[in-house]
């Protein structure tokens, strides 16, 4: 089994930006779930109520629960993405003007 060297990987200059990001997107999701533990403990009865095709809330809400951390997920990689795409073009496009500065501040030092 070939075995190769971890990827080298560069500055995050997106990681405060997918933090609180993550952070805004846990909060509503982290309610949706307490609401469920919530009504499981304070009214088990209602979890065994039909409610959507012959089946009980507890199992239509933890499908929810499921569901909607997947469409969770998918929106934060696609806002991180295109975020570190940006952020990536704007860091090459620094360099390239920081190095044309300096390229440009070289070549009237030597006209001097």
């Amino acid at each position: 089994m070939l075995h190769e060297p971890a990827a080298q990987a560069g500055e995050d200059f997106s990681a405060a930006y997918k933090t609180r990001l993550g952070v805004q997107m846990f909060i509503p999701y982290l309610l949706f779930y307490a609401g469920f533990v919530a009504l499981s403990l304070a009214s088990p009865q209602s979890m065994e109520a039909i409610v959507l095709l012959g089946m009980n809330l507890a199992t239509v809400y933890g499908f929810a629960l499921i569901v909607v951390a997947l469409i969770l997920a998918l929106i934060y990689d696609g806002l991180c993405r295109a975020r570190e795409a940006r952020d990536k073009a704007a860091s090459i496009a620094d360099a390239a003007a920081g190095a044309a500065a300096e390229t440009a501040a070289t070549d009237k030092g030597e006209a001097n």
